[in-house]
């Protein structure tokens, strides 16, 4: 008698589809969502077996030198129109306001000092910062709330959002330009900050005139008339 061959594994009933057309799966789904997707979005939607994240690489890089990219939005993706091209798609049929200073500079200070407190950007800014700054920006989805500190009173922290990542077409945080390339843009000038006194209501409607302008008339594009802040 001869001795039994070990048994073969079994093949699955359903086999992942070539990579060929998992890449074809990736961009259907991309294409029709109005909204960055996530990897484990795409595994749900694709046949079991599939993997979302080699796809997407292999699609990445067919998409290089296009009239669209496929671009990382913290931990999701979605195309994008390349960065040269968008003068083509700037038509605007909604009449829009700049941010305010107060809106911009508490904007920047959570953007670079996140997580950040309420207490902190005020300690930053020399200046209050009026619940309607906060409400604006979190109305525009640019910051959301985040984890409490562990410190007495347990106070909320405030963080970017990745609606603010693809607005201004940041992967993360990280790819946020330094004090040097501000300075070299032109963004940064030696002028003081404002002073504490006076009105905290019109300081905060004051216009960002003369101040670093890194979210100011391009990056208040879409976002509607900000509300009375008094």
């Amino acid at each position: 008698m001869t001795a039994d061959t070990p048994d073969e594994p079994e093949k699955s009933l359903f086999e992942a589809p070539p990579m060929g057309e998992q890449e074809r799966m990736v961009e259907a789904i991309l294409f029709a969502s109005a909204e960055p997707v996530s990897v484990a979005e795409m595994a749900s939607r694709m046949p079991q077996g599939c993997d979302p994240a080699e796809a997407l690489q292999h699609l990445r890089r067919r998409y290089e030198g296009r009239g669209v990219r496929l671009q990382r939005v913290g931990d999701k993706w979605a195309f994008r129109t390349a960065p040269d091209l968008g003068f083509l798609l700037q038509k605007e049929s909604v009449e829009t306001r700049k941010l305010s200073r107060a809106a911009i500079e508490t904007l920047a200070i959570i953007a670079y000092h996140q997580p950040v407190t309420r207490a902190e950007i005020e300690e930053i800014r020399g200046v209050s910062v009026s619940r309607g700054t906060i409400d604006l920006l979190m109305e525009l989805d640019w910051i959301r709330l985040g984890r409490r500190r562990m410190t007495p009173g347990r106070p909320v922290t405030f963080v970017v959002t990745e609606r603010f990542l693809d607005h201004f077409g940041l992967e993360s945080a990280r790819d946020l330009p330094g004090l040097k390339e501000l300075r070299a843009a032109g963004l940064l000038d030696s002028r003081p900050p404002p002073g504490k006194s006076g009105d905290e209501d019109e300081e905060e409607e004051e216009g960002n005139d003369g101040q670093p302008d890194m979210f100011g008339e391009d990056g208040a594009q879409g976002a509607e008339d900000e509300w009375n802040e008094s």
